[in-house]
């Protein structure tokens, strides 16, 4: 499954991790390392927890992945928090864009506030 809307650092070996890399101008064990830190930020959010999936207008990617929006049982929007926290950037595909706009509001306010991963 994948969460709509957020992209989050690699934490291992890819083409995409050495195109980061590449892009940001950031070594491959700094973006790993950032891509843990993220990964242990969503475990700990939601790990052993009940979520439930809100769907945009694609239901699976191009690798037929399942797209969506999770929630938590007391209401906290996985995907929203994780970029409210700091640990993803945008990653706006559409014609899944109904938070793209709120999404986007999160991570200007994230990136401005140093929070997360833009400490």
């Amino acid at each position: 499954m994948r969460l709509i809307g957020i992209d989050t650092p690699e934490m291992h070996d890819s083409d995409k991790l050495y195109r980061d890399s590449t892009r940001t101008k950031q070594d491959a064990a700094t973006i790993k390392e950032m891509g843990r830190r993220a990964y242990n930020f969503t475990k700990g959010l939601v790990e052993g927890k009940r979520v439930s999936l809100e769907f945009d207008v694609e239901k699976y990617d191009r690798y037929g992945r399942l797209l969506a929006y999770v929630y938590l049982k007391d209401g906290t929007f996985v995907n929203a928090r994780i970029i409210e926290e700091g640990y993803a950037s945008l990653m706006t595909i559409p014609p899944n864009v109904k938070y793209a706009d709120s999404f986007l509001r999160l991570y200007q306010q994230a990136r401005n506030s140093r929070r997360g991963l833009w400490k």
